[in-house]
């Protein structure tokens, strides 16, 4: 089975992230695995909710897709969660899966700064889409990274948190089951 694996803080999920996975799953992959990030070795602790809470809001967005799951497996790997040590977990313990890095171009332009990323670059695949700012040429990438025409979704949870904690409507942004679980647990306030 080929599954993408879609790393993130999730913090909250909202509509682009389940737009470029549906993208990926009608293309390229036969499931999507939302990876939640306990703590990204980039972003500021204090900012993001218990993974616990994320996990909850990430399954509930997903709930009714079959093609979409959870996992929570950086919950038991070391920490700081390094991409490159949860690859050779599913590599190691799942060897009849093929796996699919699914990465924001944003993200990608930045990869030199990861934990063992020639290492990523070299033995993993990609599957690259699209954000603003961040242009990638194919004819520059080797075979194992494929770039993928999904919708360009200038949405960003730092976006969504500041809009929560100004009491805006993030109604069509974030799902509305994802909308109900925020507001009635008051989280991002």
């Amino acid at each position: 089975m080929k599954i993408g694996l879609f790393f993130g803080s999730f913090n909250p999920i909202h509509s682009g992230h389940l737009i470029v996975s549906t993208y990926i799953i009608n293309f390229f992959v036969d499931k999507v695995l939302f990876v939640i990030s306990p703590q990204n070795p980039f972003k500021v602790k204090s900012e993001i909710l218990d993974i616990d809470k994320r996990i909850f809001l990430v399954k509930s967005a997903i709930k009714n897709n079959v093609k979409l799951e959870v996992s929570d497996i950086e919950l038991r790997l070391p920490m700081p969660s390094y991409t490159i040590n949860t690859l050779m977990y599913f590599k190691k313990n799942h060897p009849e899966h093929e796996y699919f890095l699914i990465m924001g171009s944003d993200n990608f332009f930045y990869i030199s700064k990861w934990k063992s990323s020639d290492i990523l670059l070299k033995e993993y695949n990609f599957l690259i889409y699209p954000r603003q700012g961040f242009p990638i040429e194919q004819n520059d990438l080797p075979n194992n990274i494929i770039l993928v025409n999904a919708p360009i979704v200038g949405i960003s949870s730092t976006e969504i948190r500041e809009l929560i904690k100004s009491k805006k409507s993030i109604r069509y942004i974030v799902p509305d089951e994802v909308i109900r679980l925020i507001k009635k647990n008051k989280f991002y306030l």
